[in-house]
């Protein structure tokens, strides 16, 4: 299995413990700049870019999780991390479970933003990846990200907006592309048994492309996980609701 040196970068007191986030496919770390201040006022802040994002290369073809989770693996080993806390936004919480559950030694707390243990075979990655390969990021950028925002935020936040879709259009359509091949229709709800990390599962109450129940049944199958809905925020609620995401990740990542 080739290992892919991912673009990197930490943040925060430098002997602070140590809490990995995970964006979602489509979007670099800057989709976490709004908890920034927050967690990096007591924890140190590793943040990478998938495959394909920013400045992490690209390998054509699909990828499978195993090959995700081994890339973040290898950085981890690198700076001999031996233990560090895990926060999965969106489908990129699917990647934090492989972790959480493959090496539960490794992972002291575990935290998703509007994720899932499972998609639906009949979703629309694959049509996407295709158009993606065959066409480029900017025939799917709307149909992608539509449902990173609510309405009322758009218009409220229109230059959030446009910086965002900016940057999943910036994204090579390998990288998004062997992204859509390693999520579509995975279902990983064998896995949260093995989950051991105490773990919080934040819902968001509009989010029309993984909608609450998705956070219900992935709390329900973490052995004592905490679930918590946040309300009037879409898909990337850790933007659109940062006040309420921030006081729930770090309490419970810190106190």
């Amino acid at each position: 299995m080739a290992v892919v040196p991912l673009h990197y970068r930490f943040d925060g007191p430098r002997h602070a413990p140590v809490v990995l986030l995970l964006a979602p496919p489509g979007a670099k770390w800057t989709v976490w700049e709004p908890q920034m201040p927050e967690l990096t006022r007591e924890l140190r802040v590793l943040r990478v870019n998938h495959r394909g994002h920013g400045s992490s290369p690209a390998p054509g073809g699909g990828y499978s999780m195993d090959e995700l989770g081994a890339d973040l693996l290898a950085l981890v080993d690198e700076f001999a991390l031996e233990r560090v806390s895990v926060v999965g936004a969106g489908l990129g919480g699917m990647l934090a479970t492989w972790l959480a559950a493959t090496r539960p030694g490794r992972v002291r707390r575990l935290a998703y933003v509007a994720s899932t243990a499972r998609v639906p075979r009949a979703s629309p990655w694959p049509q996407l990846a295709a158009r993606a390969r065959r066409e480029g990021m900017a025939a799917v950028v709307d149909e992608a990200t539509r449902c990173w925002f609510t309405p009322g935020f758009g218009d409220y936040r229109p230059d959030v907006v446009k910086r965002l879709a900016e940057e999943f259009a910036g994204v090579a359509a390998a990288g998004f592309a062997g992204w859509c091949t390693a999520i579509a229709g995975l279902d990983q709800r064998l896995l949260l048994s093995r989950v051991r990390a105490p773990a919080l599962v934040v819902a968001a109450a509009h989010d029309p492309l993984l909608p609450p129940g998705h956070g219900r049944r992935l709390a329900r199958g973490i052995p004592g996980a905490r679930l918590e809905t946040v309300p009037a925020a879409a898909h990337l609620a850790g933007i659109e609701r940062a006040d309420r995401v921030n006081e729930l990740l770090t309490e419970h990542l810190v106190r």
